[in-house]
């Protein structure tokens, strides 16, 4: 089972622990990091009742008719609607599947910095649903959680490199993220899944590292090791699911690994089977230099990228082109 290789991290004890407590947490990351990708992180502090109200609030939208929802209908790396048949995430690999079968509200930085150019492009204004007005002060709220707790993860990370707390997150000072409620409806709403269909198809993520608040279901996520292939991933009701993304796996000179990851399709013996993740995607300064860390940390020496021209071309990469079937 991937467990072995996903730790519990508890954040309570790595900050009121001492050295050698924090020492060994930071042990425990740097190997399953180098491993799988994905740690399980609790001590969070974040309140369940929050993002439980925006699941609530959340699906009343999602659960109205297409043609209302069209009006805020956006494309992949938009703010609003991503509808069904808007996403291919396994194109990311160069792999041809069928559309994902989800649909997305999605949000992004939206406080500007200063910069016309840089603004226009990643700093865009959010868009809210009329139809779900309890929406914006719920996530308001979260975001100001994931934003503190991202922060508080790279310091970590920065620490199980060897490296000083702030090695990452002084590139942290105005960030871009991105951030989905992503809704997974049963065969339904979606219809019979398409052979090598999937709520999400396999992929990496593209930026630092994603915090996602899951629900278990048999549809659900699904993380690939090296030595166990494909396995459900570990679960805990008070958990978050941490994992790095490309630009961090560049970073650490591929000594981390990206954790790739897959949802699966409405199951068959429960083909009613709707979740909500709410999936919150950490980047960086707009147009940091990711340049990867010489050994002995790195193992492979990438050519430096602009964080922000990558992270565009990936986006392009998994969007669906206009006018592809879906299995609706």
């Amino acid at each position: 089972m991937p467990g072995s290789q996903v730790p519990v991290i508890d954040l309570g004890a790595w900050r009121s622990g001492g050295p050698r407590e924090r020492a060994r947490t930071a042990a425990r990351v740097d190997e399953a990091l180098c491993a799988a990708g994905f740690l399980l992180v609790t001590g969070h502090g974040v309140d369940p009742a929050l993002p439980a109200a925006i699941r609530s609030t959340a699906r009343e939208f999602f659960r109205l008719p297409a043609a209302l929802k069209q009006q805020y209908a956006v494309t992949v790396g938009g703010r609003g609607w991503l509808g069904p048949g808007a996403e291919a995430n396994s194109y990311a690999e160069g792999t041809s599947s069928p559309p994902d079968l989800k649909e997305s509200w999605s949000f992004a930085a939206d406080e500007p910095t200063g910069d016309a150019a840089v603004d226009a492009e990643w700093f865009r204004p959010n868009t809210w649903p009329t139809q779900a007005p309890a929406l914006r002060p719920l996530v308001t709220a979260y975001l100001e959680r994931m934003k503190a707790l991202s922060d508080e993860l790279l310091e970590l990370l920065a620490t199980a490199l060897g490296l000083d707390e702030d090695r990452f997150t002084r590139h942290t000072g105005h960030p871009t993220w991105g951030f989905n409620i992503n809704w997974y409806p049963g065969t339904d709403t979606v219809g019979t899944p398409l052979p090598g269909q999937f709520r999400i198809g396999a992929h990496t993520d593209f930026g630092t590292l994603t915090v996602l608040d899951r629900q278990l279901g048999s549809g659900g996520l699904q993380i690939h090791t090296d030595a166990e292939g494909w396995q459900d991933a570990p679960f805990d009701p008070a958990g978050l699911t941490v994992n790095i993304g490309d630009l961090m796996a560049r970073w650490t000179g591929d000594r981390w690994r990206a954790g790739r990851h897959r949802v699966l399709p409405p199951p068959t013996d429960a083909p009613a089977e709707e979740l909500i993740s709410l999936v919150y995607f950490y980047e960086c300064d707009a147009h940091t230099r990711v340049e990867s860390l010489p050994a002995p940390i790195g193992r492979v020496v990438h050519d430096p990228v602009d964080s922000h021209t990558y992270l565009r071309e990936k986006l392009r990469a998994i969007t669906v082109p206009a006018g592809t079937h879906t299995s609706e």
